[in-house]
Formats: structure tokens, C-alpha cells, sequence
């Protein structure tokens, strides 16, 4: 395919995922709004984080007047998937120029990566799929800056938006996200894990809960592949 086939397949690939960021987006510029940013620094986080967790997190310790470290470290630990991530995609992208790498870096979301490690995945000689990747990054971008700015202005016209459970969607869209990759025991024992201790520490503070129900899948995903390395058990 041409540069711009894959651009566009990308970007029509991401669209059923582009569309359940959209609630997601909206509740970000309202509770931004409500936590005392102001509708640039809304704008601006959305523009330059563009991490949806991490902006939620971070307007929520904002919100409860949380020192700025203590924000840092929790959307730093939240983020640390990205890594994982990038380290995943490496192997395609080592050979192109910085001028491709740092952009599609920072574009790399959770969403973006469940269309485009597909992409890579089939087995065809296209020197292009880059553009895919471009394409699938790009869609998301412009769309979490639409929605946030509609989230602002809608959010400062109809209070208590976030009351009206639209956070749901983007929980659909991770599960489904997620659930298509877990092939492996291993794999869903981690995220069964996870779940569990999230349920049992969901009312810690400062979100602590999240990052030890983290902590807990990857420290069980990562014994279980060691033990089964030699002969992984794929899930029926």
C-alpha cells in the first residue's frame, strides 16, 4: 500500500475506539474545569500529557489539593505501561529517522497501540506502516482535543457532568482493548489479579490502589511467564 492508504487505514482503523474516548474526553474538560484550571491549562494538558488516565488522576490529586510531587510520581507509575509499549514496538520503528520516532513516541496511547501492533503484526513487506501508525496516532490526538475543548465549554454551561456515568465508555472501550490480547494463562491471570486487588484497595488515597493493583499483575504475569517459558500454556 501507498503512504496514504496507510494513513487512512490507520485512522479508519482506530475510529470504534476514537469514538469511546469521546465521553472520556468531555468528563476530562469538565472536571479540569471544576478542579480550577483554567480552559488554556485544560487545553494545554490535554495538548501536551495526552495520556487520559494520567490526566484524570492528576486533576483528581489537584482537585484535593495534593502537593505537586505527589501528582508527578502517581501519573509517572500510571504511565509506566508506556514503556512497555514502546519497548514492544522497537523492533519496527528502530530504523527510521528521530523526526519519526519522537512523534509517534508521544502519540503512542493504549488505544492507538491495540490498532497498530496488528498492523505489524501481519506478515507483509509494506515500508510504509509507519504511516498506519501516523494515521491510527493522529486520529486519536485531534479527537481528544475536540472533545476536551467541547468538554470545557459544555461543562462550565451543564453542571455535574461527570455524574452522568459517560466514564463508562471509555471503561467498555479498555475492556475491550484488553480482553482480545489475553491469550496466555499467564496473561489473564495477571489481569485477573489485578482486578482483585483493585477491588480490595479502591479506597485508598491518593489512587494508591490503581498502582499496587499494577504492581500485583505484573509481579504475577512476569512469575507465571518465567515458570511456563519453556512451554507457555495458550488459553482455549
Amino acid at each position: 500500500m501507498s503512504r496514504s492508504q496507510e494513513f487512512f487505514h490507520g485512522a479508519r482503523d482506530i475510529l470504534p475506539l476514537v469514538f469511546g474516548a469521546i465521553p472520556f474526553a468531555i468528563i476530562f474538560g469538565t472536571l479540569a474545569i471544576g478542579a480550577g484550571l483554567s480552559s488554556w491549562q485544560a487545553l494545554g494538558m490535554s495538548a501536551l500529557v495526552f495520556a487520559g488516565s494520567a490526566q484524570f488522576i492528576a486533576v483528581t490529586l489537584l482537585s484535593g489539593g495534593v502537593g505537586a510531587l505527589v501528582v508527578l510520581l502517581t501519573t509517572f507509575v500510571v504511565n509506566l505501561r508506556h514503556a512497555l509499549y514502546s519497548a514492544s514496538m522497537q523492533p519496527f520503528v528502530r530504523h527510521l529517522p528521530a523526526r519519526w520516532r519522537v512523534p509517534l513516541a508521544f502519540c503512542l496511547t493504549d488505544e492507538a497501540y491495540a490498532v497498530i501492533q496488528h498492523r505489524y503484526a501481519r506478515d507483509d513487506a509494506s515500508p510504509f506502516k509507519h504511516w498506519y501508525f501516523l494515521g491510527a496516532a493522529l486520529a486519536m490526538y485531534v479527537n481528544w482535543q475536540l472533545f476536551t475543548l467541547a468538554g470545557i465549554a459544555f461543562g462550565q454551561a451543564v453542571p455535574d457532568v461527570a455524574a452522568w456515568g459517560l466514564d463508562f465508555a471509555m471503561i467498555a472501550t479498555f475492556i475491550g482493548i484488553a480482553v482480545p490480547m489475553m491469550r496466555t494463562r499467564p496473561q489473564v491471570a495477571s489481569a485477573l489479579v489485578a482486578a482483585g486487588v483493585s477491588l480490595l484497595t479502591w479506597s485508598l488515597p491518593y489512587k494508591l490502589g490503581l498502582i499496587a493493583a499494577a504492581f500485583a499483575g505484573i509481579v504475577v504475569g512476569v512469575w507465571l511467564e518465567r515458570r511456563t517459558v519453556h512451554s507457555p500454556a495458550e488459553v482455549a
